[in-house]
């Protein structure tokens, strides 16, 4: 009889439900692992890792271009490419999306830069018949095309940080995790673009109007 009862227990494995098989954690656990298979070149873990963190980079990357900008496609494709030839150094502290989403950032910003420097695009945030033009519309998007151009003038590594931290909401925790810098560097980072975005702001009457902001007292 003991026997009948121990053998109508449920095995151990059948405490999981599938909610559990599905939840945040487990998910990262499953990234995690294709990562370290695909650092080693199996083509199948890659191929899926790609499929997995693709909609995070293309994400990072419109944030930061705009959603409308023409060189995002080529910029996500160029950001799949550096995760992937940076998986061997990849050393599992975060998310691996999270891990391709700031190389997106800092593709995206290198692309803007080189954009400008050529002066060859326009950062286009809509196409022209998706526009409302409304004044608050107009105004939210001029402040937006001039807080990506204020991030273009910084340090990459300043710039870079500031857009995973208020275009993206990262917390610092996050990219210090992303970027395998210390939270205190991070910190760092982010005060001298700050201070940087805060002097060339002030010393523009015009953009200082456009951006809503008044100086501190």
């Amino acid at each position: 009889m003991g026997e009948k009862e121990g053998a109508s227990q449920p095995p151990a494995e059948s405490s999981c439900s599938p909610a559990d098989a599905s939840s945040p954690a487990a998910r990262q656990d499953e990234r995690l692992a294709l990562a370290r298979i695909a650092a080693r070149g199996d083509a199948r873990a890659t191929r899926h890792l790609l499929e997995m963190v693709t909609p995070r980079v293309l994400g990072a990357i419109r944030a930061v271009m705009g959603p409308g900008h023409p060189d995002a496609d080529d910029a996500c494709q160029l950001a799949l490419i550096g995760f992937v030839q940076a998986l061997p150094q990849f050393r599992g502290e975060c998310d691996p999306t999270q891990f391709a989403a700031r190389i997106g950032v800092r593709v995206a910003t290198a692309t803007r830069k080189r954009a400008h420097t050529l002066g060859a695009r326009t950062d286009l945030s809509r196409k022209p018949e998706e526009i409302q033009v409304t004044p608050d519309g107009l105004a939210a998007a001029r402040r937006r095309t001039l807080v990506r151009s204020l991030v273009d003038a910084l340090p990459e590594e300043q710039g870079e940080t500031l857009a995973l931290r208020v275009v993206l909401g990262w917390s610092l925790k996050e990219i210090s995790a992303a970027s395998g810098a210390p939270v205190n560097t991070i910190r760092s980072r982010l005060r001298l673009a700050k201070d940087a975005l805060r002097k060339r702001i002030v010393s523009d009457p015009d953009m200082l109007d456009a951006l809503d902001l008044g100086e501190d007292p």
